[in-house]
């Protein structure tokens, strides 16, 4: 079995990728913003199973071509499988991004929820820089996790405050980005880093969908969305409250905050139900930029 993390991962990608975008959404901005009327060679960075490849391709130019590359070994195999059966020019390619040796022959380099994970995404991000052809683009797919948090409605029998306490998440996000260089923040802050990375006509949009947990939706959509909101992260069951407070005091809060804290998450996990109404927008940020090289 394979010892890379996000090979153990490949359910969860597959549930929870569909709630972020709709697809007449990314349709509009390849057609409206990017203007992509001419085929497109791109590379994908941490491709995993191939999501962006399979929601662009279709949208793309005949002609147009998707090159993946991932660390997963089993993520690559699936990604392989997947675009076997599809008729679609496609390289995929096992390697670690922070090791190979990239040349500028892609109109487009790609990344979708990758830089977050990252130590040092600014170098990252100018070995995408560096595989784009002058004239071609960086788009960059990545969450804002403050935001996310705070795009949460709950009937009114719960309240926002009560189970989502931002002052404390934002307190422990930015812990964690300053210690170890992973920044689940990095999607608001790509328009700054491609521009000082040189590159120009730097725009951010943010993802349009809003996922909406119905208590009257029918059985089939609730079936598919509830379980997926749940592994998406919310409302699952915290740890034993002594081991869980001890990693949140590890992690930056006083006794007092991690106490709350959990008292939060448990409440959440005990009222969050399939039979619950709720409205989630995650709110992912999509930064892109022109590689010029005058």
């Amino acid at each position: 079995m394979s010892e890379y993390y996000w090979d153990s991962k490949i359910e969860y990608l597959r549930n929870t990728r569909w709630l972020y975008y709709n697809d007449d959404y990314l349709e509009f901005l390849v057609k409206n913003v990017w203007k992509m009327n001419t085929p497109i060679n791109m590379v994908d960075y941490g491709c995993g199973y191939g999501y962006l490849g399979l929601k662009l391709l279709p949208l793309l130019p005949d002609g147009s071509t998707y090159t993946g590359i991932d660390k997963g070994e089993d993520l690559i195999k699936e990604a392989r499988e997947i675009f076997d059966k599809l008729p679609y020019s496609v390289e995929l390619m096992q390697g670690d991004i922070e090791e190979i040796q990239v040349h500028p022959q892609y109109d487009i380099a790609l990344c979708h929820a990758f830089l977050l994970h990252m130590k040092n995404p600014r170098a990252i991000l100018q070995k995408m820089i560096d595989s784009v052809r002058d004239g071609g683009r960086v788009i960059c797919f990545e969450p804002h996790w403050i935001a996310n948090a705070a795009n949460f409605g709950f009937d009114d029998g719960l309240l926002h405050s009560e189970v989502v306490r931002l002052g404390v998440l934002q307190k422990l996000y930015e812990v964690d980005a300053s210690r170890s260089g992973k920044d689940g923040n990095i999607g608001i802050k790509l328009p700054i880093l491609l521009s000082q990375l040189g590159l120009r006509n730097v725009e951010c949009r943010v993802s349009d969908k809003v996922n909406f947990l119905d208590r009257h939706m029918d059985a089939a959509s609730k079936e598919r969305l509830y379980p997926s909101l749940r592994e998406e992260g919310i409302g699952q069951e915290p740890d034993e409250p002594s081991m869980t407070m001890e990693q949140l005091v590890e992690r930056g809060l006083t006794a007092e905050e991690a106490q709350a804290q959990y008292a939060a998450e448990l409440k959440l996990f005990q009222e969050f139900d399939s039979d619950s109404w709720l409205t989630y927008a995650p709110n992912m940020k999509i930064s892109f930029g022109t590689v010029s090289r005058e």
